[in-house]
């Protein structure tokens, strides 16, 4: 998971099929369920737009978090959207 955090947000749709492809293996090697401050740190990572579908497997990994929204002050503005996709 912190591997997948330091590389920060998620790529928009011009990235390479190789970085979407890398960005996707991270999150699926992470264990479920996140801990509420994993939660808290990944939903940090939301790009510019759903990165080919990836950002709604970060949506799906966020939300098997205990809480049911993450506790983060200010998610940023690449979160944009999906800030307000967990907040529903």
């Amino acid at each position: 998971m912190q591997t997948f955090v330091a590389d920060g947000p998620l790529p928009d749709w011009d990235a390479s099929e190789e970085e979407i492809d890398r960005r996707e293996h991270q999150l699926g090697t992470i264990s479920r369920p996140v801990t509420s401050e994993e939660a808290t740190a990944l939903a940090t990572c939301f790009g510019p737009d759903d990165c080919y579908g990836v950002a709604w497997t970060l949506v799906h990994l966020i939300e098997t978090a205990p809480s049911r929204v993450p506790q983060w002050e200010d998610p940023g503005p690449e979160a944009g959207d999906w800030a307000e996709v967990l907040r529903a």
